[in-house]
């Protein structure tokens, strides 16, 4: 049985341990809001986007452009949003492990990576798999600078036809205590069928080819924003969630341990009185 000064020793180093995650809880808490709330704005941008793109391909659907090409899917560019640190419960092994599934069952000469986030480049440096870019996660405010950093790489990958698909794999944020992986393909993107984006009319000038030609690379770089986003606002949920419940085992564990703390010391004081009891029948 172990000591009251080792149990003393072990109830200070847990009280220590339950301080630093109640305020990183507090921290991803701070950062969740912020991250939900660029989320949760973006989401009627995109849609709306994807609205507009569904009304001007019904009336060009006759439009030839490079990202709209489908071709069989020989070669295929995975992009993994992960994050840039730890400690946020099974976020990070949820999304890999998602991106695994997304693979399947391809060759590796046949799946290029470009994973995003520390996380994400240190899973998949284990693998077989050719990463032709590692790309840092983005800082607490995602700008568009950040994402066409990538879109071009992405958008240059496809139109030299290095790839004949591009596929987007990041955590789509539900609640703080839900995060749901997610595969999405961005390249090519699929020509909507006409009414699938809304009953919406539009007067397009210029004409709806050469408009829809513009807005195709900004309609990429709309999806990328929004998962990156998403992926933010996930990871601080699932941090926070994980801090959380660190937070609570370690203050369920001071009272254990203060409990054994409390039976050893009386024990021990009962020990004491026994021999001093013992020492003094002896000498009668």
């Amino acid at each position: 049985m172990p000591t009251p000064k080792a149990i003393r020793r072990r109830i200070r180093t847990v009280k220590n341990i339950q301080k630093i995650t109640n305020a990183m809880k507090m921290v991803a808490a701070a950062r969740l809001k912020k991250a939900q709330a660029r989320a949760e704005s973006a989401r009627p941008y995109a849609h709306k986007m994807s609205e507009l793109m569904g009304n001007l391909a019904s009336s060009a659907a006759a439009i030839e452009h490079p990202l709209l090409e489908s071709r069989e899917e020989r070669t295929v560019a995975f992009v993994v949003i992960g994050a840039d640190r730890g400690l946020a419960g099974s976020y990070n092994v949820n999304v890999m492990h998602h991106a695994m599934g997304a693979i399947g069952d391809r060759s590796p000469e046949t799946v290029k990576l470009i994973p995003v986030g520390k996380k994400a480049v240190s899973f998949f440096r284990r693998k077989p798999y050719e990463t032709v870019a590692t790309i840092e996660a983005p800082g607490s405010t995602v700008t568009f600078n950040d994402v066409r950093r990538l879109t071009t790489r992405i958008r240059s990958m496809f139109e030299n036809r290095e790839v004949d698909a591009v596929y987007l794999v990041y955590a789509r944020f539900v609640t703080a205590m839900r995060q749901e992986p997610t595969a999405l393909r961005l390249l090519p993107m699929e020509r909507p069928v006409a009414g699938e984006a809304g009953t919406s009319e539009f007067e397009f000038e210029p004409e709806a080819g050469e408009l829809l030609g513009a807005l195709l690379p900004r309609y990429v770089d709309t999806q990328v924003y929004q998962s990156l986003v998403e992926a933010q606002a996930s990871e601080q949920g699932a941090r926070m969630t994980a801090m959380s419940a660190a937070t609570k085992n370690a203050g369920e564990m001071i009272e254990t341990l203060t409990l054994a703390y409390n039976k050893a010391r009386q024990a021990a004081i009962t020990k004491e009185i026994t021999e001093i009891v013992s020492g003094a029948e002896a000498l009668r």
